[in-house]
């Protein structure tokens, strides 16, 4: 019996953690649209509610859990960073491609879900579009509703045709120097 090739283990953990990045974006970017609807970035501290508490009560109900990776939560902060410096930009492409729709009344799972999306299309350029498109929709559907996957991806696939960059690919990394 022949072994199959084995996936190399550098490329499932990087997914595996951004994957938790923008997972841990999404929950801090719908927080924002509560606390600050103009999209400033309050001075509360997220991290240790997400994380939870050892003894859960009425003011902390949520029962701890693994902090996020440190490497998870550097792409989680730089993904909200991002939205909320171009966030004018990015709800302007959203309401231009959510026909009948006001930004204000998309589900605010999906308003966020999309907001992410359009910010890595636009100005995430390590991401190639159809990632960051199918990672939109598996977090539309992990934590929208039922008809969320389909809507998110409808109108991303339509913004989609706005990047100047080829589809599948990544474009060239911005060095820092």
């Amino acid at each position: 019996m022949t072994d199959l090739p084995s996936t190399p283990k550098r490329a499932r953990p990087q997914a595996g953690l951004r994957r938790e990045g923008r997972e841990a974006a999404i929950q801090f970017l719908f927080q924002l649209d509560f606390q600050t609807p103009d999209g400033t970035l309050p001075d509360a501290d997220f991290w240790k509610l997400r994380n939870g508490t050892e003894d859960p009560d009425d003011l902390n109900p949520m029962p701890a859990r693994s902090p996020i990776a440190p490497k998870a939560r550097a792409f989680a902060e730089s993904l909200v960073l991002g939205v909320c410096t171009h966030r004018e930009q990015v709800d302007e492409l959203i309401v231009r491609f959510a026909r009948n729709y006001q930004l204000s009344r998309l589900a605010a799972v999906d308003r966020n879900i999309l907001r992410l999306a359009v910010y890595e299309l636009l100005y995430n350029t390590e991401v190639p579009p159809v990632v960051a498109i199918n990672e939109a929709i598996e977090l539309a559907k992990q934590f929208g509703s039922e008809e969320s996957g389909r809507f998110v991806n409808g109108l991303l696939d339509r913004v989609r045709a706005e990047v100047p960059r080829p589809a599948r690919q990544a474009g060239p990394r911005v060095s820092a120097a």
